[in-house]
């Protein structure tokens, strides 16, 4: 039997860019069970992103606005690297984390231009969930 031969192949990671973008987007995706944070440039390019998962949460505390301020603060601390300062924010969804992570932006340092609701409407389209009985 032949010995064994190690492949010594080594991992190589992408090479973190340096992107020198001053205006973009926050998107902030606020559902019941999480709220997912992306900054991109003004083409939609995506710069950074956070969610309350990715920040270390887990199960029903990923739903809490605190969960909401600790990703929207790590995504602006990832998009300022790239030299972010102004961006303007879309909201989306009936999440509790809407306002903190807006908040938050402004506090890590991006300047918040722009506030506008995109969550979609329906025109009479699915059924909702039932209602719950507690």
């Amino acid at each position: 039997m032949p010995p064994k031969t190690r492949s010594t192949s080594r991992r190589t990671g992408r090479r973190v860019v340096k992107k020198n973008v001053t205006h973009g987007a926050a998107y902030i995706k606020s559902t019941f069970n999480n709220t997912i944070v992306s900054i991109t440039d003004e083409k939609g390019a995506v710069i950074s992103w956070a969610s309350s998962g990715h920040v270390g949460f887990k199960g029903s505390r990923k739903s809490t606005p605190f969960a909401a301020q600790m990703a929207a603060e790590s995504a602006a601390r990832k998009a300022m690297e790239h030299g972010m300062k102004k961006v303007d924010v879309f909201v989306k969804g009936p999440g509790s984390g809407r306002e903190t992570a807006i908040r938050s932006l402004s506090t890590a340092g991006l300047e918040v231009g722009t506030i506008s609701d995109v969550t979609p409407q329906p025109h009479n389209g699915c059924r909702p969930p039932k209602r719950r009985r507690v």
